[in-house]
C-alpha cells in the first residue's frame, strides 16, 4: 500500500469519525464521545504535518514560523471566547497542536536528510493544506467547548488515556506518530498529561 493511499485512507477514517461524533458533550457519566471526536480531529490535524513538511522542504523554509504561530494562537483565543471556551485552555491546547506538528516535521526532515528527500511535487501550502488546517481549527474550537466540562474531573487524565488507547486500536494508529498525538492532547485536562503516559 503506497504512502499517498495510506494518508488518504487515514484522513477519510478520521474525518468519518469526527463527523460521526460531533454532537455529544463529554459528561461525568463516562460518555466520552466528545473526547473521541477531539482525538479524531487532533489526529487529522497531525496528519497534515507531512504535506506541510514537504512544502517547507521543497521551498527551503524553516519548520518553526514564530510570527505565524503567534497569529494562530491569537486568532484561536478570539474564536474560543466567541464559543464560550476558556481562551487560556484553547491557547494551551493549540500550542500543543503546533508543537506536536513540529515534532513530526522535524522527524520527517531528519529522515529525508538521512535517506532520500520526498519524491514528486509538494502540496501547495496556501491553496491546499492551510485551508484544511483552518477548517480543522474551527472544528477543534467547537470540540473544546464540548470537552471543557471534563477538564477538572479527577479521572480526566485516565479518561483521555483510555479514549486515546481506544482510538489507536480502532485506527491502527501509526506508532511513529503516537508520541506526537499524546503530546497534542497534553492540556486537555486541567492537571495536564494523558493518564499514565502523561
Amino acid at each position: 500500500m503506497n504512502r499517498s493511499f495510506r494518508f488518504g485512507a487515514f484522513c477519510a477514517l478520521t474525518l468519518f469519525a469526527a463527523l460521526a461524533f460531533t454532537s455529544a458533550p463529554a459528561v461525568a457519566d463516562g460518555d466520552d464521545t466528545a473526547l473521541t471526536n477531539l482525538i479524531a480531529l487532533a489526529s487529522q490535524r497531525l496528519a497534515l504535518a507531512e504535506p506541510v513538511a514537504r512544502w517547507k522542504w521543497a521551498n527551503h523554509q524553516a519548520i518553526t514560523d514564530t510570527p505565524r504561530e503567534n497569529t494562530l494562537l491569537a486568532d484561536v483565543e478570539k474564536r474560543a471566547a466567541a464559543a464560550n471556551v476558556d481562551p487560556a485552555f484553547a491557547h494551551a491546547f493549540f500550542q500543543d497542536q503546533i508543537d506536536a506538528s513540529k515534532d513530526v516535521q522535524n522527524a520527517l526532515f531528519a529522515n529525508w536528510r538521512a535517506t532520500q528527500p520526498p519524491q514528486g511535487p509538494a502540496p501547495d501550502l496556501a491553496t491546499t493544506t492551510r485551508p484544511q488546517l483552518d477548517r480543522l481549527t474551527q472544528s477543534l474550537v467547537a470540540s473544546l467547548a464540548r470537552v471543557q466540562s471534563l477538564r477538572t474531573a479527577p479521572d480526566c487524565p485516565s479518561r483521555v488515556a483510555q479514549a486515546l488507547a481506544n482510538w489507536k486500536s480502532l485506527t491502527r494508529y501509526d506508532s511513529a506518530r503516537s508520541g506526537a498525538l499524546t503530546r497534542a492532547l497534553g492540556h486537555v485536562c486541567e492537571t495536564g498529561g494523558v493518564g499514565a503516559t502523561g
